[in-house]
């Protein structure tokens, strides 16, 4: 540090301040300002050679370009760098830093580096302290780190002395590089100042710096005073900073642990992994504890530190002096490395054991020492265990150090632990003298006897009621510690210490336990009362323990059994209710994990049952019980049989038992033996679907945001969801659930829409299972959906309980109607919503449209084709709604679906001002509205894409166009792009800062045929979003329904229907009727009389020279020509041609054998033509399911058969239309091949064969292009020719609008000089410089708007 002059009033070696004051040696460079203008702690220099710049980088440095400077990234900047190109052996240079007084215990350097070069070498940065002799490497650098800053914290920690920092550059061999400093920052080094009083209650008043410091740090083995007067009368056997050795530690001798701690100084022996220096003198001189990680120690080895014993903290709040203070543990840690696996602390109140976790970390921690401070609260005396955990390589070095105990009181020893746990009660059976025969049970009253199969079935047959006495009680709150009949598997073999099932009591839980297992019992809520337990403190990882009743011979269908249960804790296991049939196991309930600190039902549908078993797992570790109290089984005793006929209301099931036909097929057997579930009594059901193979008549709503899952066993998230279904109770079993994990978001939804049910439904109710458990539960509703409008019939948010409810919901409607189920994510991924077992009541009447067409909502009927174009069909909008239709987002996606492929989703949101996504809607204008945005992901990449696309769209108008409204700022940021995917044309792009507004944009979609829309949404940060998009709009895109010229259809070789439909040419004279009118079948014999085509209504020796075709040689049979089939159950009764009478062409395959082969071939060749050539024919295979083939090839003149296709199998009893492209690169023939099945029902017959025009020209057919006057626009789209005066006056003209695009003026404004901006810059009229990029975007960057000027201005962007 610099001094005053000699003229100075000061002292020598004090440091004058500008204003004259006068500062003491040792004040200078303290990181502390003294004087006024903080000269003091400016004026510290370091030994070094002088600053370079980029620009002083010496010209050999070729190959790479100069670094800039970290501070202000440019060539003007400065920072220090070592430059050398050198072949001496042991290049070095050292950079020395200032010297300074002292730092405080949070002190840390930070720096930026750049360590660049083939052969650079290390950089080590190392503390000198005064009167130390060796140097303590704080920090290293190896090798190449490539051409760029990397920033480097290094702790330095509370040094008492003067210490100086150093840089030391080493190379062995040849030095070829660069090696740079910049922005070198000390933060939190300054000891606290001196004050005049602090607050006794949280503070101790330093005796000579009149600092402040907490109590908390008061006897930690660190001088935070400056000092030493707050480490001043302080317990020794209560502090360690291992500088001569354990203090009143132990390393664990009974066999607890695999390996003991080591006491070591500086660098742990393996590289990448540990600490440098201890954390008390902060050097390489100091010592600590650490675990080594390397051979012979494998992964999980665990070793253990032992506290001496200390008293229960409770006792010295009788103390009045001490009552204001905690009993407090403080300890440093380091856990640096790639495998460090973990490190806990431990609270045991017995001699063995661990007792219970305190705290506990895990993985890297990065290479730092660490403070933790842990409050102590114990009734008995206790004792601190540190736990280190080995990883799965050397690189997991774990280190402790400075340990101290504050306000807290030795002790001698602890308790061991108690070893007597209560016994379970069993009742011995005693039988009377009786006379009762073999098989028939023996009842306490005299001469009673009941059957074998009606004992332990939940109902008395004894008129004691003895029969049941050795059963299972039908309700159990373990009062006493009486199981209820409740065992367990050969209690024998669980001695103590195994983990077992016990019945316990709250009031005999010691300290610390309260935390994972209850204090009170659920029956009377309080400790007194009783439950069962399975202790966790017993036993290991993954050891389980049953609880099981006796058999049960019989239960009745609607047997349900309810519990209670309590799982809290850290590491606590799992509960299972397992079903037990001799040797057959199956689980129907499960619950595994914390499920917080209070008593929750659980519920299992049993049915018709044997056994039930509850099955507890243990956790990691102690800290979680497994806790049941009060089982009830209800409606468990099995149904009388009646003497009685069944009513006109019941069912006769096949064993004679009656049920309420309300109880038919519900997917229960009520009956027991089945009869009433059978599929054939089952079959007229409407609605009813167990999902054990599909959907049944329930279809997935496309308006949603994702499809409901077909699942069995449990869901993939736990905590959530049931261990099986509830048809079958068996993880086999399927059903219908909601999968609320990523990639699906909060709020979005997922629809499933039962069948049409007619408004003459009386008494209808639907009935199914729902089963919502789980701490993320969204909402489940059902709704009536008639005429568009949704009815509300039920709404269940949130957790309803670990088991299947039976839900029933009355139905009725003045209209036709469908019921809607819907399922809401919520707010985590444990929030699975399930379904079973959806059935109808009888009563319903179920609406149908005829084979081939589907149903409005409204009641009426349209076909496939009348879907997704432009056109209202139904009257409802049934037919358009789930094609991705315009859509403000208000009442969903409109059927815009999102991409499974992607990396993350476009989401449906509402404003926010918080969030990235804008803060009000484009609709409503406020933060209620909704809108479309890209989502942000914790992991989300710069580059990520999102899609959302809408359905195939079947045509558009030459006028169509489509509408839409766009957000993206610098907050709400990302790259929107829009597709038209017939050819994956981009037809749209923005990117950047937009405005925090709003825009619009318009989109000609004009002509178009089968293409879908697709809108690309794409990150432009990481983890960013908020882009979005609002009121899509559709606008003039339903085609025109009145004759016009081909001209205006989507393709100039369309057709024209009467009746103004275009249709694809490749569909005229096909014989199937395309148009509404037919009108595509009429003047058809130029196709029919082709060479080639053939409807085959000739004679049956002329067929083959009318239809210029040949049979193959070298086939194994011919074709024949038919008029009906000669096997009957095979082949058409008729030919496919209009009218009665025709023929077709067959092969007769009953004499035939397995495979035999028959062909025909077309005798003029097509010219040589690529995804031009359409061939058009019938066909029909039906009769066995072992049927045959039948392919179509094209053969070039090289003779080589391409397969353009094939078919194979049962396609019914009816002719099916086939539409093919041929291509080939030769000219080529056709070939139909047809291949005999199995056996003799396997005949193949073709009709009404014929080609389009491009097949026979070898290139597209196309009507001449109109050709306009010289003074005349030709109209882009519409073919049309209209008066050059008409382009751009402001009026349409042509029918495509086309005379009135590209219209844009100039906007007016003189360019200021371009002669200051460097390249790639704008230079405004003030001479500020801006992107070029934002020039002539739209938006007025520059104060004056300047660079906006002399653009194209248009209506839209």
């Amino acid at each position: 540090p610099s001094t005053s002059l000699s003229s100075s009033p000061c002292p020598p070696s004090w440091f004058a301040c500008q204003n004259g004051k006068c500062i003491e040696e040792n004040k200078v460079c303290d990181f502390i300002p003294h004087c006024s203008h903080g000269e003091d702690e400016s004026s510290c220099q370091s030994h070094s050679p002088p600053l370079g710049s980029s620009a002083e980088v010496p010209p050999d440095y070729y190959g790479r370009p100069p670094p800039l400077d970290h501070s202000t990234n440019s060539t003007e900047g400065y920072f220090m760098f070592i430059f050398k190109n050198s072949s001496s052996l042991h290049p070095r240079a050292v950079l020395r830093g200032p010297w300074f007084q002292q730092s405080a215990s949070g002190c840390t350097m930070t720096f930026w580096h750049h360590n660049s070069g083939i052969s650079v070498g290390a950089a080590d940065m190392y503390l000198r302290i005064r009167g130390v002799q060796n140097n303590t490497v704080i920090w290293r650098t190896v090798y190449d780190q490539g051409p760029q800053w990397h920033q480097v914290t290094v702790q330095l920690g509370r040094i008492t002395k003067p210490f100086q920092i150093a840089l030391a550059k080493i190379s062995l061999g040849v030095f070829d590089g660069v090696s740079a400093l910049d922005d070198v920052t000390f933060r939190n080094c300054s000891m606290p100042p001196a004050v005049a009083e602090c607050p006794l209650q949280t503070n101790f008043h330093c005796l000579h710096t009149k600092s402040c410091v907490e109590h908390l740090q008061l006897c930690d083995l660190v001088d935070d005073c400056g000092d030493g007067s707050d480490e001043e009368g302080c317990s020794p056997e209560l502090q360690c900073n291992f500088e001569e050795g354990l203090c009143s530690w132990m390393q664990e001798q009974s066999g607890g642990d695999t390996f003991n701690w080591t006491r070591i100084q500086g660098p742990t022996p393996s590289l990448h992994t540990g600490p440098w220096k201890d954390h008390t003198l902060g050097t390489s001189y100091g010592h600590y504890l650490y675990i080594e990680s390397s051979s012979p120690q494998e992964f999980m080895d665990t070793a253990l530190l032992l506290s001496r014993v200390f008293q229960p903290t409770h006792q010295r709040l009788q103390h009045e002096a001490k009552s204001r203070h905690h009993c407090v543990f403080r300890f440093h840690y380091h856990m640096y490395g790639s495998h460090v696996f973990r490190l806990a602390v431990y609270m045991r109140t017995t001699a063995s054991g661990r007792g219970h976790m305190l705290w506990v970390r895990y993985g890297n921690q990065g290479n730092m020492w660490h403070r933790k401070t842990l409050y102590l609260n114990s009734a008995r005396p206790f004792q601190i265990l540190i736990e280190g955990t080995v990883g799965d390589d050397f690189h997991g070095d774990i280190a402790v150090d400075d340990l101290s105990f504050l306000h807290c009181e030795p002790f001698d020893e602890l308790p061991h632990a108690n070893s007597t746990t209560p016994a379970l009660t069993t009742v011995a059976p005693t039988v009377p003298p009786h006379s009762c025969p073999e098989g028939q049970f023996v009842c306490g009253s005299h001469d009673e006897c009941v059957p074998l199969t009606q004992v332990c079935n939940f109902r008395p047959d004894c008129s004691d009621g003895s029969d049941e006495m050795n059963c299972v009680q039908d309700s159990c709150d373990f009062k006493g510690g009486d199981t209820c009949g409740w065992k367990m598997d050969n209690p024998s073999q669980n001695p103590v210490h195994l983990y077992s099932w016990s019945p316990e009591q709250g009031e005999s839980i010691h300290e610390g336990e309260q935390y994972h297992r209850p204090i009170n019992d659920h029956t009377i809520n309080s400790p007194e009362g009783w439950y069962m337990c399975a202790d966790s403190s017993n036993g290991g990882y993954g050891q389980s323990t049953d609880l099981q009743t006796p058999v049960i011979t019989s239960t009745g269908p609607y047997c349900t059994m309810v519990f209670w249960y309590y799982m809290s804790g850290f590491t606590v296991g799992s509960l299972q209710v397992l079903l037990r049939q001799g040797n057959d196991t199956r689980e129907v309930w499960s619950q595994a994990g914390n499920q917080g600190n209070r008593w929750r039902q659980g519920e299992v549908f049993l049915g018709i049952s044997n056994n039930v078993v509850f099955r507890a797992k243990h956790g990691i570790s102690y800290m979680g019980d497994v806790v049941i109290d009060d089982v009830t089984f209800l409606d468990c005793s099995p149904p009388l049989p009646s003497d009685q006929p069944c009513t006109h209301e019941q069912y006769a099931c096949a064993n004679g038992h009656c049920i309420p036909q309300d109880h038919l097929c519900d997917f229960i057997d009520h009956c027991g033996d089945n009869s009433d579930e059978d599929s054939y009594i089952c079959q007229g059901f409407v609605g009813r679907c167990s999902f054990e193979f599909d959907l049944c008549s329930w279809r997935q709503c496309r308006q949603d945001d994702f499809d409901w899952l077909i699942k069995a066993g449990s869901t993939p998230t736990v905590g959530t969801g049931p261990s099986s279904d509830h048809t079958l109770r068996d993880p086999s079993g399927h059903y219908l659930y909601l999968e609320s994990s990523i990639p699906q978001a909060v709020g979005v939804s997922a629809r499933v829409v039962g069948p049409l049910l007619s408004k003459r439904s009386s008494q209808c109710k639907i009935r199914f299972y729902i089963h919502m458990s789980g701490d993320g539960i969204g909402t489940f509703s059902v709704f009536s959906k008639s005429e568009g409008h949704h009815q509300p019939l039920l709404n269940l948010t949130g957790d309803q309980g670990n088991y299947w409810q039976l839900m029933e919901i009355p139905l009725s409607s003045s209209t036709d109607f469908r019921v809607v189920l819907e399922g809401k994510v919520g707010r985590s991924p444990k929030g699975d919503i399930c379904l079973d077992d959806i059935t109808f009541s009888p009563g319903q009447h179920q609406r149908s449209c005829a084979p081939g067409f589907q149903t409005c909502e409204n009641g009426r009927c349209f076909s496939p084709r009348q879907s997704c174009d432009f056109t209202d069909d139904c009257g409802d909008g049934t037919d358009e709604k789930d094609c991705g239709t315009s859509c403000s987002f208000e009442e969903g996606r409109c059927g815009w679906s999102s991409s499974l492929a992607d990396e993350f989703d476009w989401m449906l949101g509402t404003g926010s001002v918080q969030s990235i996504r804008p803060p009000f809607d484009h609709t409503l204008m406020d933060e209620n509205g909704h809108f479309m945005y890209l989502e942000a992901t914790p992991v989300g990449l710069r580059g990520d894409k999102a899609h959302i696309r809408s359905s195939v769209w079947k045509e558009s108008s030459p006028i169509c166009k489509l509408s839409f409204w766009y957000y993206i700022s610098h907050k709400a940021s990302g790259t929107i792009r829009l597709f038209i995917d017939n050819t994956l044309l981009e037809v749209w792009e923005k990117t950047g800062h937009q405005g925090n507004k709003w825009n619009r944009a318009e989109i000609p979609l004009r002509n178009l045929r089968n293409f879908e829309v697709i809108f690309e949404g794409i990150r432009t940060k990481d983890m960013s979003g908020g882009a979005a998009i609002d009121d899509l709009e559709f606008v003039d895109c339903a085609p025109s329904r009145c004759p016009f010229k081909t001209a205006d259809c989507p393709d100039v070789t369309d057709f024209v229907c009467r009746s103004g439909h275009c249709i694809p040419s490749h569909l005229v004279c096909d014989s199937k009727a395309e148009c509404d009118d037919e009108s595509d079948e009429i003047d058809c014999n130029h196709i029919i009389g082709s060479p080639g085509a053939c409807d085959f209504n000739v004679e049956a020796d002329q067929w083959e020279e009318s239809c210029q075709l040949s049979q193959e040689a070298n086939d194994d049979f011919d074709w024949l020509i038919r008029d009906r089939t000669d096997t009957p159950g095979t082949g058409p009764e008729s030919d496919h041609s209009p009218g009665d009478g025709g023929n077709f062409l067959y092969v007769y395959s009953a004499i035939q054998r397995e495979g035999d082969v028959a062909k025909i071939t077309t005798r003029s060749p097509f010219p040589a033509s690529v995804g031009l050539c359409h061939l058009r024919f019938w066909f029909f295979m039906y009769g066995s399911d072992r049927m045959g083939t039948l392919k179509v090839y094209t053969v070039g003149a090289s003779g080589v058969p391409l397969l353009m296709w094939a078919t194979t199998g049962n396609h019914g009893n009816q002719w099916t239309y086939v539409n093919v492209i041929l291509s080939n690169t030769e000219p080529f023939t056709v070939t139909f091949q047809a291949e005999v099945g199995g056996d003799m029902w396997t005949d193949v017959a073709l009709d009404d064969v014929s080609y389009t025009a491009e097949c026979f020209s070898g290139g597209p057919v196309t009507p001449q292009p109109l050709t306009c006057a010289s003074d005349q626009f030709q109209c882009t789209y519409s073919y049309q020719c209209v008066s050059q005066s008409w382009q751009c006056d402001g009026e349409p003209d042509c029918a495509d609008r086309s005379d009135e695009e590209d219209c844009g003026s100039l906007v007016p404004g003189t360019l200021p000089p371009q002669d200051l901006c460097p390249t790639g810059f704008y230079q405004c009229s003030s001479q500020i410089c801006i992107p070029s990029i934002l020039r002539c975007d739209g938006v007025h960057d520059c104060p004056d708007g300047e660079d906006e000027y002399s653009c194209r201005e248009f209506d839209t962007q």
